[in-house]
């Protein structure tokens, strides 16, 4: 998939039946029975936060000393990911296998995913074993974890977005010289080795969005700045690794370019599918709190029809009232598409959204009408009928 295409996915970016939401719902702070069993089958090593936070040194691909590979979603991945890590879905292991190539396979490889009760990592970390890795590892508390105690590392299409709607301070670490000679639209100079002189231009409110960038994937100084903001207790700090050089391999617009920026004329998108359901601003996504509201007041529409897609043991375990259950990862397009009730709204959902999405994008790849067929893209816990739902935030 060429990033072009990428970009237009990503920036392109249920329920019937009455519903109990509790605040009650337990945190998981270990794998669930599903996770841990491929564990235990594959008789993978479990590592922790404090032992990825080492492995990883500086956060910058050249400084690591284990390969993290996130096995998630790519549209996941790019909206958010551990610092240095390499994409390796698990549904798309084959395609994106390559970017190994040059590995030696007795480094050690870190694989995780969308928190405690994702199986895609150790299903990722078990292929990796049979391609011959020898030093294969599982961080099973993944990207939800990280994202809590750290910052994550973000992709060029996500920049662009925040550049265009004035969503986030953009700051480049480099040298203040470099700086001057070219940079990102709109981005102010903090060079990492005048931070603590310069510390009080960053925002008073914690709050704020803030994106560090310097010179690409080698470069440190984008990290040493992330780690500091971190300590100072900023609350939403991401780092763009691919930094100037990714930019500018896109084509996008620098202070230096020539390069004349003009919006197209983007027609008024469409807030309602034809049979009423509240679109979201991702492509094939649904309005996630409109969802949540109807769920709660038990006023879901009748023809919406949620579609779990996890494994059936997960279903049994607990899930969305009046969902039905269909493992689509085991599924073709046409097979999916096939058990799919008819003359409703689909609506896919998981457990962390990224089987959902991925659900979706097999029936568009496979070029089946998504008129009427979306995705819910939210952290999900049951305890039976009763559920927690934490609504994704939306890339646009």
């Amino acid at each position: 998939m060429n990033r072009m295409l990428k970009s237009i996915i990503l920036s392109g970016f249920l329920l019937t039946g009455s519903l109990s939401f509790s605040t009650e719902i337990e945190t998981l702070t270990a794998p669930t029975n599903n996770v841990l069993e491929l564990i235990q089958k594959y008789q993978l090593e479990q590592v922790d936060y404090n032992y990825v936070k080492k492995a990883i040194n500086q956060g910058n691909r050249n400084s690591v000393n284990a390969i993290l590979i996130d096995a998630r979603p790519e549209i996941k991945y790019q909206k958010g990911t551990i610092p240095s890590s390499l994409n390796i879905p698990d549904t798309k292991f084959d395609e994106y296998y390559s970017v190994l190539k040059d590995i030696p396979k007795e480094k050690e490889i870190i694989v995780y995913c969308g928190g405690y009760n994702c199986t895609k990592s150790p299903i990722v970390a078990e292929k990796l074993k049979e391609k011959g890795y020898i030093n294969v590892k599982v961080y099973p508390a993944g990207e939800p974890e990280w994202n809590r105690l750290s910052y994550l590392e973000i992709d060029t299409s996500v920049v662009k977005v925040y550049q265009e709607k004035n969503s986030a301070l953009i700051v480049d670490a480099r040298p203040y010289p470099k700086f001057l000679q070219e940079t990102i639209p709109g981005a102010i100079s903090i060079p990492d080795t005048s931070l603590d002189k310069l510390i009080g231009r960053f925002p008073i409110n914690k709050k704020e969005r803030i994106v560090v960038f310097c010179g690409g994937y080698s470069c440190e100084k984008s990290h040493v700045v992330a780690n500091k903001l971190k300590s100072l207790d900023y609350k939403d700090v991401m780092v763009y690794a691919g930094g100037l050089p990714a930019w500018k391999e896109l084509g996008e617009a620098t202070t230096a370019s020539s390069k004349v920026v003009t919006k197209e004329k983007v027609s008024k998108k469409e807030q309602f599918s034809k049979n009423g359901l509240k679109l979201g601003s991702d492509e094939g996504s649904v309005d996630g709190e409109w969802l949540k509201k109807q769920v709660l007041e038990n006023k879901v529409p009748s023809y919406i029809q949620v579609v779990d897609v996890t494994s059936a043991n997960e279903f049994k375990t607990g899930h969305l009232n009046s969902a039905i259950n269909i493992e689509a990862g085991k599924l073709s397009a046409n097979e999916l598409f096939e058990k799919l009730p008819k003359n409703k709204t689909i609506v896919f959902n998981c457990t962390t959204g990224g089987r959902a999405i991925e659900a979706w994008s097999k029936l568009k790849d496979a070029k089946f009408d998504m008129s009427e067929i979306y995705y819910l893209d939210a952290n999900i816990s049951c305890k039976d009928n009763n559920c927690k739902i934490d609504v994704n935030e939306p890339l646009l």
